[in-house]
């Protein structure tokens, strides 16, 4: 992988991740406009597509005269990635530092406090 996805590039990978099968172009389209009310063309979703193939996220097979689209990079392998960039850049290296600064920026309201204790709690 070189690059991060864009976001609309993001949105366009969610729709490959939920898949069980390798997808062609025009069902990625037709799913990614429904679920996240894009009005994008067979082009948009072509372009994204071609992208995230260069950047190492997704291998392109052709069967005939249509391509299909399959992850290469797991949901899970990207999230813990774009985690661990926002907790060095945020965060200053730590976890507990990302927290703290989003704790300055966001006001919790007090079910959300009791949320994260209990999952912090649940993780001995």
């Amino acid at each position: 992988m070189q690059d991060w996805l864009t976001d609309s590039e993001l949105l366009v990978m969610k729709t490959v991740w939920e898949s069980e099968e390798p997808l062609p172009v025009q069902e990625i389209m037709t799913r990614t406009n429904l679920k996240y009310g894009k009005k994008w063309k067979v082009q948009t979703i072509s372009t994204f597509l071609g992208r995230m193939v260069k950047k190492g996220y997704l291998a392109m097979e052709r069967k005939g005269r249509v391509f299909y689209y399959d992850p290469l990079v797991t949901e899970e392998a990207y999230r813990k990635r774009e985690l661990d960039r926002q907790i060095a850049f945020w965060g200053e290296g730590s976890l507990d530092g990302l927290v703290a600064s989003f704790a300055k920026m966001t006001r919790l309201t007090e079910e959300e406090k009791e949320r994260i204790r209990r999952l912090l709690d649940d993780m001995d």
